[in-house]
C-alpha cells in the first residue's frame, strides 16, 4: 500500500508526529512536519525540501506505513519513526533541509557541532536535530522585531540542513520532546527499524476486522488510518487516543471515539476500552462530558450526543467488554452522564430533554436548528432510551436489581414522551424547547435517527421510517443516507450537516434498521457506503450525489464505520 500524503498522514501507533500536505486545491503546499502538541491551528513545525548547494529539487514521494521515501534524479531520502518521538532520516546524493514555518516564532539554539535544538514556541514542543553520519548545517540568525511592548527577538530564517559526508550520504534523528531532551538510542541500523515498524504494522492489519474480498485494499487503508491516529498519553490525554485525524480534526470528540472504540473492540480490548473512556477521564462533577479533548486542551463549549450507551450496546457483544470489572467502571460514569441530560437539559419540565446549540449535537448546522434554539430533537431522546435500557442490563449483570428496574422504567417512560411529544404520524420532528413550534423548510435526516430504538418503536412506525429510508428514496442515494434529503430546498452538496453523508449517522441508521427487522435494507445502505468508502476513500464526509470526499480526507470514525459495516457484510 502506498499513501497519498495530500490526504492521508505519513505517521505512526503513539506518534504525535506526522507528515503531510495540507494545501488549498490547486495550491502545491510543502511536504511538512505537523505535531499533535499544538492546538488545531498551530500543528505545523518545519517543511521538508531536498537540496544540492543552491538548488531545491523536485521530488517524489513514496510512502508506505513503515517508511516515507523522497527521491529526485540526483539522489533520495529517507525517514523512518524509530519510536513515537524519534525519525530516523537518511539520504544519499542530496542534502535534507528542514525549514520552519513563517509565523511559528520558532528560535534554535546550538548545542555542540551535529547536534541542534530548534524550539517551536506555536506548536508547544521542542526537536533536536542530530547528524549521525555528515554534517548538520543551521541557519538560525537572531532579528529584532517590533512588538507592541517594544521590541521582540525571532529567527524569521531558521532552518537546519542534513548535509551529505564526502561519500555523498547522510543520517541524523529528529526527536521531538516537551521539557528535557534524552538522546535517543541509535544503535539499530535503519534498515532494521523499518522492518520492524513494518512488522507492528502487518500485527495491525492482521487483526483487523474481516471483509469481503472486493474491500481488501479499502480495509488496508482504513486499518492504517486508525493505526496511525493512535497518540501516546500526555498532556490531557489521559490514555493512548485514536484522534479523529492527524490532519485538520485533530482532536477527539465526545462522541466521535464510541465509533472508534467499537471498531478497536475485535481487535485489542483494552485499547478500545481506552477509546470509550478516554471522554470519560474528564467528567465533570455534574456527569458532563467536555465537547473535546487533545493534548494541549480540554473543550467544554459544547458537548455531545449521548451515544455511549448504543456503542457499549455493540461493544458488548465481545466478552472482554463484558467483563464485570469493565461494567463496574463505566456503570456509574454512565449513569452520571445519563443524570446529567435529564436534570440539566430540560429547561420547559416536559421530560424531553434538549440540545442547546447544533454543536451539542454532533450535527453542527443541520436544518432542524434553522428555527433556534433550544431544540427538543428526537434523537436526544432516542440515545438516552437506548442508554438507559443498556444501563438496565449492566445493572442487572451487577445484580443491582432495584436500580435496573429504575432505569427500565425511566427508558420506557421517556418512550411514551417521545411518541407523544415528537411523532407527527409521519415522522418524528424537532420541537423548539418551550414552545414547541417546529422548523417547516427543511428535511433532515436527524429526525430518522430514532430508528436506533428498533424494535422498541412500534411496527407502524419503524415500517414509516424504513419507507423513508428507502435506497433511491428521500434520503438514500446510491452512496447512503444524505444528511439533509436531496429534494429539500435547503439541500447543500458541500453543507456539512445539511446535504453530506456522514459516518456515523449511516451507522446509527444502519444498525436501527437491522434491529426495527429490516436487514435487508440495512445491508444494502452500508454496501453503498462501503462502495463509496473504497472509492473515495475515508473523509469527514462525502457529496451525497457523487460520492465525492469533502472536508479532512483522513477521518478515523469513518475508516472505524467502514470496517464495521464491511465486516457485517462479509458472508457467514
Amino acid at each position: 500500500m502506498t499513501i497519498d500524503l495530500s490526504a492521508v498522514p505519513f505517521s505512526t501507533f503513539g506518534s504525535f508526529m506526522c507528515f503531510n500536505h495540507l494545501g488549498a486545491p490547486g495550491r502545491d503546499e510543502a511536504l511538512c512536519l505537523r505535531t499533535m502538541h499544538g492546538v488545531m491551528s498551530s500543528r505545523e513545525a518545519l517543511d521538508l525540501t531536498l537540496v544540492r548547494g543552491r538548488e531545491s529539487l523536485p521530488f517524489k514521494e513514496i510512502c508506505t506505513p513503515a517508511s516515507l521515501r523522497l527521491e529526485t534524479k540526483r539522489g533520495w531520502a529517507e525517514i523512518v519513526f524509530a519510536t513515537p518521538d524519534t525519525l530516523r532520516v537518511r539520504g544519499r546524493g542530496v542534502a535534507l533541509r528542514l525549514r520552519a514555518r513563517p509565523g511559528s516564532h520558532p528560535y534554535g539554539i546550538p548545542v555542540s557541532p551535529g547536534i541542534f535544538h530548534v524550539k517551536s514556541p506555536a506548536t508547544r514542543t521542542n526537536y533536536m536535530l542530530r547528524a549521525l553520519r555528515g554534517t548538520l548545517d543551521v541557519q538560525h540568525a537572531w532579528a529584532p522585531r517590533p512588538h507592541e511592548r517594544g521590541t521582540r527577538f525571532e529567527c524569521p530564517a531558521l532552518a537546519a540542513t542534513f548535509v551529505p559526508d564526502g561519500a555523498g550520504a547522510f543520517e541524523g534523528t529528529i526527536e521531538e520532546f516537551r521539557t528535557a531532551w534524552r538522546p535517543a538510542a541509535v544503535d539499530e541500523p535503519f534498515d532494521a527499524v523499518r522492518r520492524r515498524v513494518a512488522a507492528r504494522w502487518a500485527a495491525w492489519l492482521d487483526s483487523a476486522p474481516s471483509v469481503p474480498k472486493r474491500y481488501a485494499a479499502a480495509r488496508e487503508l482504513a486499518a492504517y488510518i486508525n493505526w496511525s491516529a493512535v497518540v501516546n498519553p500526555g498532556g490531557m490525554l489521559t490514555r493512548p487516543t485514536m484522534l479523529m485525524s492527524k490532519n485538520w480534526m485533530t482532536q477527539c470528540w465526545s462522541w466521535d471515539h464510541c465509533f472508534n472504540a467499537m471498531a478497536t473492540a475485535s481487535m485489542d480490548a483494552n485499547l478500545a476500552w481506552d477509546q470509550l473512556m478516554t471522554l470519560f477521564d474528564h467528567q465533570d462533577a455534574h456527569g458532563c462530558l467536555p465537547d473535546a479533548v487533545s493534548a494541549p486542551m480540554c473543550v467544554w463549549d459544547y458537548c455531545k450526543p449521548p451515544v455511549h450507551g448504543w456503542a457499549l450496546r455493540r461493544m458488548m457483544r465481545h466478552k472482554a467488554q463484558r467483563a464485570p470489572r469493565r461494567l463496574r467502571e463505566i456503570y456509574p460514569l454512565l449513569s452520571r452522564w445519563t443524570h446529567w441530560w435529564l436534570r440539566f437539559r430540560d429547561y420547559d419540565g416536559d421530560g424531553i430533554p434538549q440540545y442547546h446549540h447544533g454543536n451539542d449535537s454532533g450535527w453542527d448546522n443541520a436544518t432542524v436548528f434553522d428555527g433556534g434554539f433550544a431544540v427538543e430533537s428526537p434523537d436526544l431522546a432516542a440515545l438516552l432510551i437506548v442508554q438507559m435500557d443498556v444501563l438496565a442490563d449492566i445493572a442487572a449483570s451487577l445484580r443491582k436489581a432495584r436500580e435496573a428496574r429504575q432505569w427500565k422504567r425511566r427508558a420506557d417512560v421517556m418512550l411514551d414522551r417521545l411518541m407523544r411529544h415528537s411523532w407527527s404520524g409521519a415522522q418524528f420532528v424537532s420541537p423548539r424547547n418551550g414552545t414547541h413550534e417546529v422548523f417547516p423548510d427543511g428535511d433532515c435526516l436527524l429526525n430518522f435517527i430514532p430508528v436506533v430504538l428498533g424494535a422498541r418503536l412500534p411496527k407502524d412506525v419503524r415500517a414509516k421510517l424504513a419507507a423513508a429510508l428507502e435506497p433511491g428514496g428521500r434520503f438514500v442515494t446510491r452512496f447512503g443516507p444524505a444528511t439533509e434529503s436531496p429534494h429539500s430546498p435547503l439541500y447543500t452538496s458541500n453543507g456539512y450537516w445539511r446535504g453530506p453523508i456522514w459516518a456515523p449517522s449511516t451507522m446509527l441508521i444502519v444498525d436501527g434498521l437491522a434491529h426495527a427487522g429490516f436487514r435487508a435494507q440495512a445491508a444494502m445502505i452500508a454496501r453503498r457506503f462501503c462502495d463509496m468508502c473504497a472509492r473515495s476513500g475515508f473523509a469527514e464526509n462525502f457529496d451525497a450525489l457523487s460520492g465525492e470526499p469533502l472536508c479532512d480526507r483522513a477521518y478515523t470514525w469513518t475508516s472505524s464505520v467502514f470496517l464495521l459495516l464491511a465486516h457485517e457484510l462479509t458472508p457467514a
